[in-house]
């Protein structure tokens, strides 16, 4: 579906909008008083954990190969995909030689990028999600709508209409109910589990360890009563210390759901040794690149992989809060997806996302590692029209719309050209008629014309300019 599409679908749907209205200012709400009540430095903990990131960013192919060595030393079996198929077929192959036919998944977002249930499902093998949110829309058949709380856009009751249609039992509404309902769906497949999968937040070189944080148990149940455990993992998660890995935690959590500390904090170090009586006996890793070594080497774009995956940006998002995440077609939704789902899957397939996205600057100022989001999403727009020098993949498959660049061009002309500029505001009551005679047809003034009234200029527009609050001519 186009995203004009889907969007004014989403925007028209009263219910959806209601419900991540609550859930987002909710979420920035719990962020704002934990961060005021339980932090006293803050802003210094944020250049700590963007410290601790760039450093193991800037240092990536020693930090991984120590990583590789130490973890092997600890009795995990490493294994590197260049992209998102190799990876799967890795694991393919690991429960082929399993002879299993069933995974459980702890929560994994890489899991998604690379689109592992349904390279399985293709293949006879099922992929069972365990998170409460993953497994509501895995019922239904849906994607994640946040990559933190995936099926934050469902309320109490739809979600009890869901488990009454999917799983047979009586309609419920309260949360003690249904996540009673989603722990006795669950308990039967944990107690058959042979392989897990779990995702990681932190790959710790020095260590050879992996850090898995959690709210709700499954994940834990998945890395520990498994006899395999498979964990996934992007290169750019990996960290040198558990000092690093500590500042960066620090900011996740509260960023995230605003709570101090997750209630599951999983630091494996390999399989179950001799005497130990829980634990996997065999440990994998599947670290995979998918062009994050491209964004690396990007000068505008490389400070994207500091990011931690805690959905900050989405939460304040006053796009994301309207049309959701589906709207974005993507992986990763809100601005964080605006910035690499292009790049992961190419400006042909996924560049329309970098138009949802007013560009008003709070995914920047939010992002507790301090990523450049909106001002990388301005760049990402003029790759797209082909003004960039080194636009990412895929931009060269798009078809230019001419019409669209010399409006661009014009416009950058004017407000570039001081003499243009004043006597042009001076002159633009001139224009009112002309243009709305061909608003219709001109690029980007027809698509704010379809939705809203055009307005006239005033008789003296350079004077209304400079007396807006906030303007300064020099």
């Amino acid at each position: 579906m186009k995203h004009e599409e889907i969007v004014r679908e989403n925007l028209a749907n009263k219910q959806l909008r209601e419900n991540l209205s609550k859930a987002m200012h909710t979420l920035q709400t719990n962020r704002a008083k934990m961060v005021e009540s339980k932090f006293v430095n803050w802003e210094e903990l944020r250049e700590q954990s963007k410290y601790a990131k760039n450093k193991a960013l800037n240092s990536l192919e020693e930090r991984l190969l120590e990583f590789e060595a130490n973890a092997t030393k600890n009795g995990f079996i490493v294994h590197w995909a260049n992209d998102g198929d190799e990876a799967c077929e890795i694991i393919y192959n690991i429960m082929l030689e399993k002879k299993a036919n069933k995974i459980l998944k702890g929560k994994s977002m890489a899991s998604e990028e690379i689109g592992l249930n349904h390279y399985l499902e293709k293949r006879g093998i099922t992929a069972m999600e365990t998170d409460l949110g993953e497994v509501i829309i895995q019922l239904i058949h849906e994607a994640p709508v946040h990559i933190v709380v995936p099926a934050i856009h469902k309320n109490r009751y739809e979600i009890g209409e869901i488990f009454h249609d999917k799983l047979g039992v009586e309609k419920e509404s309260e949360p003690e109910k249904l996540n009673a309902i989603a722990r006795e769906y669950l308990r039967g497949e944990f107690k058959e589990l042979s392989i897990g999968l779990g995702g990681v937040n932190f790959a710790l070189s020095k260590e050879g360890a992996i850090w898995m944080i959690e709210n709700e148990g499954n994940g834990r149940m998945c890395t520990t009563i498994s006899d395999v455990l498979i964990s996934v993992c992007g290169i750019e998660k990996v960290l040198e210390t558990v000092e690093d890995a500590v500042s960066v935690d620090s900011m996740l959590t509260p960023s995230a759901t605003g709570q101090f500390i997750a209630n599951y904090n999983n630091i494996i170090s390999g399989p179950r040794r001799e005497g130990e009586l829980d634990g996997p006996k065999e440990c994998h890793i599947v670290l995979f690149d998918n062009r994050r070594t491209d964004m690396l080497r990007h000068e505008d774009y490389h400070e994207v992989l500091r990011c931690i995956r805690c959905g900050t940006c989405m939460n304040f998002c006053p796009v994301y809060d309207k049309i959701g995440g589906h709207s974005y077609q993507a992986t990763y939704p809100g601005p964080i997806g605006d910035v690499i789902d292009p790049q992961i899957f190419g400006m042909d397939e996924h560049g329309d996302v970098v138009t949802l996205c007013s560009l008003c600057n709070r995914c920047s100022a939010v992002c507790p590692v301090k990523i450049p989001l909106a001002d990388m999403i301005r760049k990402l727009r003029r790759d797209k029209v082909g003004d960039g020098d080194n636009p990412p993949f895929g931009t060269q498959n798009l078809s230019k719309n001419i019409a669209e660049k010399m409006v661009f061009k014009a416009v950058t002309t004017a407000f570039t050209n001081g003499w243009i500029f004043r006597n042009g505001v001076k002159a633009a009551r001139m224009f009112n008629t002309p243009i709305h005679m061909v608003s219709g047809f001109v690029p980007v003034v027809n698509k704010w014309t379809k939705y809203k009234n055009l307005s006239n200029f005033g008789i003296d527009v350079y004077k209304e300019v400079s007396n807006m609050q906030g303007v300064r001519y020099e």
